[in-house]
C-alpha cells in the first residue's frame, strides 16, 4: 500500500505517501490499483511530490477484464498499490491469433504491447510527430510486425502506401523472404527506380470522371464543369472509329459550322472559326480538302470561302447545301461507347472543338474560364506528367484495381507509390484520383467490405486539406472516405508532421492515434481541439518522447500507452544526412 487517500475528485485522487513504505520504483506514469472489497479502480500517476501523489482514474477491472472509464469512484478507505504483472497484462493486450505486437512498454520491463487487428485496422488511424521522431520507421515496423507474425497469414491484405520521398521501398522489397506468398509492388514517378524493378505510375485516362478532370484541370468555377462535361462526351466520340460514330462526328461538325455561318460575325471571322473547327476535328468525308460538287464543277471545301467585294462567301449556297447533307437530327440521341480508350491529345482536340463550336472563345463572360481550361490541359499535354496517363490498352476499373495489387501474376500485399518526382499540386491530384478509384470500387462490391484496403498517406498534410473541390464538386474525396470508407472497407492512415494543415473533417474521424514527439505549439493546440479523447496528460507525455517511442490511444488501446518500437529491419530511407562523413569523403577525393 502506497499510503492513504486524502482527496477524491471527478477524475483524480490524491494519495499521501506513507513514510514507512519503501518505494523503489519511479512512479511517474506508472499504473496504480485502488482496491477495496468490492472493486478495483485503475489509475495512472501523473504527478509525484514529496508527500502527495496525484493519480488520474482510467478505468475499472471487473472479473479479470479491464473496462475503460470510471463510473464508480474508489472510497477514501480504498487501498492504493502498484499494479501487478498479471493486472498489467490486462491492459497491454493478449497475444492471440488476431493480434500482433506493436512494441514494448518501457515502464514495465519491455513487456509486449499487443493490439487486435480489427480494433486497429478496421478504422482510420493517424501517425503524427515531428520530422525525425520516428513516424516512417514506426509505420514500417508495424507492417513488418504484421507480416512477420507466424500466427497471421495476411495473404489477401491490401496496403497501399503513397510515399512522398520514396522511403519505404527499402523496408519491404525483400518481404518475399519472410514468406514466398508475400509480394511487394513498387510504382514510381522517378525514372531511376525503373532499373530497380519499379513500374511507372500510369492511370487510364478513360477511368477519370467529371470530378477527376475538374481536379486535374484545376477548375475553379461552376461554368467550367459544363465545359469539361461536354469535352468528356466529345472525347469518347472522337476516340471511336465505328461507322455510326463517324456519322455522328460529321453531324457535330456540320452543326457547329452551320451555327457559325448564321452568326453576325464578319465573313473573315466566320471563315477562321470554321477552319479552326476542321483543323481541330475532321473526318475523311468532312475536311478542308473535301470535294464539294456544284453544278458542272467541283470545289475543295476551303475554296468555297472566298469573300467577294460585298463581304459574302461566293459559294454560300453550295456550302450550306454541302454542310446540311451531314446533319441528321436523329443522331442527337447518340451515346458514345464507354469502353473505348483515348489519350490526352484526344481530350485536347475535344476541348478545342467544344470551345470553338460553342462559341465560348467569342463569349466575353465565358472567355477567361474557357481559355484557362485550354491552357491548363495543354500544359499537361506537353509536360513530363503526360506520360502518367499513357496507359497501353483499355481496362475496366475493376481490372485496374486488380492489376495494382498483382505482381507477376501473384497477389501483392504491399503496394508502394513513389511520388517524389512530381510537385505537390500534381501529387495531390494523383492521390485523390487513386483514392476515388478505390472508393468507387469498394462501394460497388456485392458483398460490402470483403476486400479491405488500407491507404497510407505519407506527408498527408500535402494532400488531405480543406480544398475548393467541396465548393466546386460538392465533396472532398478524403472527407468522403473518412466519413463513409470504414463501412466499405477503405481505411485511411494519415502520416504527418503538421496536423494543423490536415482537414479537420478527416482527422476528426480517426479512431486511433499513434503520436510521436511533437513540439510545435500550433500543432499541439490543434490536436487538443480536434481530438475529444486526448487529454492534457497525453499531450505532455509525447513532448518528452525519445525517437521511436510514441503515445498510442484510441479504440485499439484500453488505456493511453507509451510504446517503444523496435527499429524496422530493413529500415526505410528516412534518416538524416550524415554531413560529417560526406565532408570526409569529399576531402579524400580531392
Amino acid at each position: 500500500m502506497l499510503g492513504k487517500i486524502i482527496y477524491i475528485g471527478d477524475n483524480m485522487a490524491h494519495v499521501k505517501i506513507d513514510p514507512s513504505v519503501q518505494i523503489a520504483e519511479n512512479l511517474m506514469n506508472m499504473h496504480i490499483i485502488f482496491e477495496d472489497d468490492r472493486k478495483k479502480i485503475l489509475g495512472e500517476v501523473e504527478d509525484v511530490g514529496e508527500e502527495i501523489i496525484k493519480i488520474r482514474f482510467l478505468g475499472e477491472i471487473v472479473q479479470d477484464h479491464f473496462i475503460g472509464g470510471v463510473l464508480r469512484k474508489p472510497t477514501l478507505s480504498a487501498r492504493p498499490r502498484i499494479i501487478t504483472k498479471e493486472e498489467v497484462q490486462l491492459i497491454v493486450g493478449d497475444d492471440t491469433n488476431t493480434s500482433f505486437s506493436l512494441g514494448v512498454s518501457p515502464l514495465y520491463d519491455d513487456l509486449n504491447i499487443n493490439v487486435d487487428i480489427n480494433q486497429l485496422l478496421s478504422s482510420h488511424c493517424a501517425y503524427l510527430g515531428n520530422s525525425g521522431s520516428g513516424k516512417s520507421c514506426g509505420v514500417a515496423r508495424i507492417l513488418q510486425n504484421i507480416f512477420q507474425n507466424p500466427k497471421l497469414l495476411p495473404y489477401k491484405s491490401n496496403f497501399l502506401i503513397f510515399d512522398a520521398y520514396g522511403e519505404y521501398h527499402n523496408s519491404f522489397m525483400k518481404m518475399n523472404e519472410i514468406n514466398p506468398n508475400y509480394h511487394f509492388k513498387f510504382y514510381t514517378t522517378n525514372d531511376n527506380d525503373l532499373k530497380k524493378g519499379g513500374e511507372q505510375i500510369r492511370i487510364p485516362l478513360w477511368l477519370l470522371n467529371l470530378d477527376d478532370l475538374a481536379l486535374l484541370l484545376d477548375a475553379q468555377e461552376h461554368n467550367q464543369l459544363s465545359i469539361i462535361e461536354r469535352m468528356l462526351k466529345l472525347t469518347r466520340i472522337f476516340a471511336e472509329t465505328s461507322e455510326s460514330a463517324n456519322k455522328y462526328k460529321n453531324h457535330l461538325i456540320a452543326k457547329a459550322i452551320m451555327t457559325i455561318l448564321y452568326t453576325n460575325q464578319t465573313a473573315s471571322s466566320k471563315r477562321n472559326d470554321i477552319f479552326s473547327i476542321l483543323n481541330t476535328c475532321s473526318t475523311l468525308e468532312f475536311n478542308t480538302e473535301s470535294p464539294v460538287q456544284g453544278i458542272g464543277y467541283t470545289r475543295k471545301f476551303r475554296e468555297c470561302f472566298i469573300i467577294d467585294t460585298a463581304g459574302n462567301f461566293t459559294e454560300s449556297v453550295l456550302v450550306t447545301q454541302y454542310i446540311s447533307s451531314f446533319i441528321d437530327e436523329e443522331l442527337d440521341s447518340y451515346e458514345p461507347s464507354a469502353t473505348n480508350p483515348y489519350t490526352l491529345l484526344d481530350m485536347e482536340k475535344a476541348l478545342n472543338f467544344t470551345l470553338i463550336s460553342e462559341g465560348l472563345l467569342n463569349n466575353e463572360k465565358a472567355y477567361n474560364s474557357a481559355v484557362t481550361l485550354k491552357v491548363r490541359l495543354h500544359s499537361i499535354v506537353i509536360s513530363e506528367n503526360a506520360k502518367f496517363f499513357n496507359y497501353p490498352q483499355y481496362i475496366t476499373l475493376e481490372n485496374f484495381i486488380s492489376s495494382l495489387v498483382t505482381y507477376n501474376g501473384r497477389k501483392a500485399q504491399i503496394v508502394n507509390f513513389n511520388l517524389e518526382d512530381i510537385d505537390d499540386s500534381f501529387a495531390k491530384v494523383i492521390v485523390k484520383i487513386y483514392c476515388r478509384f478505390l472508393f468507387t470500387f469498394s462501394k460497388k462490391l456485392a458483398n460490402r467490405a470483403t476486400i479491405p484496403f488500407h491507404v497510407f498517406l505519407e506527408e498527408c498534410h500535402r494532400y488531405v486539406q480543406k480544398d475548393s473541390d467541396v465548393y466546386l464538386i460538392g465533396y472532398n474525396i478524403f472527407d468522403r472516405i473518412a466519413k463513409e470508407g470504414r463501412k466499405y472497407g477503405l481505411m485511411l492512415n494519415l502520416i504527418s508532421q503538421r496536423p494543423v494543415e490536415i482537414s479537420e473533417t478527416v482527422i476528426s474521424q480517426c479512431s486511433n492515434f499513434i503520436i510521436f514527439k511533437m513540439t510545435h505549439p500550433r500543432d499541439l493546440d490543434y490536436i487538443k481541439k480536434m481530438l475529444p479523447n486526448i487529454s492534457a496528460e497525453i499531450v505532455e507525455k509525447q513532448k518528452s518522447l525519445q525517437p521511436g517511442a510514441c503515445v498510442a490511444f484510441g479504440s485499439a488501446f484500453k488505456v493511453p500507452m507509451i510504446i517503444r518500437m523496435k527499429m524496422p529491419d530493413p529500415a526505410p530511407h528516412s534518416s538524416s544526412c550524415d554531413v560529417a562523413s560526406s565532408w570526409q569523403v569529399q576531402q579524400k577525393s580531392q
